[in-house]
């Protein structure tokens, strides 16, 4: 007999003539389902401590990758040697050696008014125009992708038309420049090409531009280039450097190891930085929010001690510039040539 007992079921056992109350717990059995998924992820974190010790060489690889995205050939199927399919009918490609063993692909893009007279010269005319006077832009461009990207053509072709002379490298391991990046060895590039410049280029202006990892690569050289400076006894003014700044990288990159490994490169550059500075940044940026900016303008603000030295412009998120589109306001012209033509010389 099976009585009703609070929440419990009793059932009557009858031994020998006797009557025993056995209690039933009425307590849900385990789901099969969920029973499944226990045992899979017991197996999983099983496969994955055995697995350690095999996949430790393979993670700086992997972080290597996670911080520069380099592998990321994007847009596939370009002929980086022919600018000129992407429109780009007065660059010239190039193939600098910032070190043995490491092979730059750079594109030299002259002024939109040379377009003519661009046509059919070789690399001797090219490196001849940059002493010309026209400001020159580096452009060093984010992680990820080659220097044939949509947004970073679209900014060689702004800044062409703005009269000056762009340069757009490829850092080692990105695009069809050999070897693997590193935090040195990209630098160890971008100051190559700086120097590359200015021993062809006289007496004109040569501006760093970052982007996105750029800005990390655009600061650490300008510090390097003031060093430079400093121990030769020059002054620092004779090599003017702005720099556009969206703060990914300084949140990216590996920290240093040394003096403030708290830091990263970006913001420990920019507290030694005392070259003029421009911060373009867009409100809306997926990537990188704007108070991030915000805090490198003030970080560099402080450092610097002038509120002339450094400059920041936001762009308002209902223009949907998002992380790369900042090239396409019809404001930028002049707010880079304002910037530009208050360098001194």
């Amino acid at each position: 007999m099976r009585k009703r007992t609070g929440d419990h079921d009793s059932v009557e056992q009858k031994t020998d003539g006797n009557k025993t109350k056995v209690s039933l717990s009425a307590q849900p059995r385990p789901s099969p389902h969920l029973l499944w998924w226990f045992k899979r992820g017991l197996l999983a974190v099983c496969v994955i401590y055995v697995s350690v010790p095999f996949m430790m060489p393979l993670f700086p690889d992997i972080i290597k990758h996670l911080v520069y995205s380099h592998r990321v050939r994007v847009p596939f199927f370009v002929d980086h040697s022919q600018p000129a399919d992407l429109s780009l009918n007065h660059t010239m490609n190039m193939y600098l050696t910032s070190e043995q063993g490491i092979s730059l692909g750079v594109w030299h893009t002259v002024p939109e008014r040379q377009w003519k007279e661009a046509q059919g010269k070789d690399l001797e005319w090219y490196q001849d125009s940059l002493g010309a006077g026209n400001p020159i832009i580096i452009y060093l461009h984010g992680n990820g992708g080659t220097r044939a990207a949509s947004h970073r053509v679209g900014l060689i072709n702004l800044l062409s038309a703005m009269d000056y002379h762009v340069l757009a490298l490829d850092y080692r391991g990105f695009g069809d420049s050999t070897g693997e990046p590193t935090e040195v060895g990209i630098t160890t590039d971008t100051l190559y090409l700086y120097q590359w410049v200015k021993a062809r280029s006289g007496s004109s202006l040569v501006v760093l531009w970052g982007h996105s990892l750029g800005t990390g690569v655009a600061t650490n050289t300008a510090v390097k280039l003031m060093e430079h400076a400093v121990t030769n006894r020059i002054k620092i003014t004779a090599t003017p450097t702005a720099t556009k700044m969206c703060f990914r990288n300084c949140s990216e990159s590996l920290r240093l190891t040394v003096h403030e490994s708290d830091v990263s490169p970006c913001l420990y550059s920019l507290k030694r930085m005392r070259s003029p500075l421009l911060i373009l940044h867009a409100e809306d940026d997926h990537v990188v929010p704007i108070h991030m900016a915000q805090q490198l303008y003030e970080i560099a603000q402080s450092a610097q001690n002038s509120e002339n030295r450094v400059k920041m412009v936001p762009f308002a998120r209902s223009l949907g510039y998002l992380h790369n589109g900042l090239y396409k306001d019809p404001h930028m012209p002049n707010i880079i040539g304002e910037f530009v033509h208050s360098l001194p010389p």
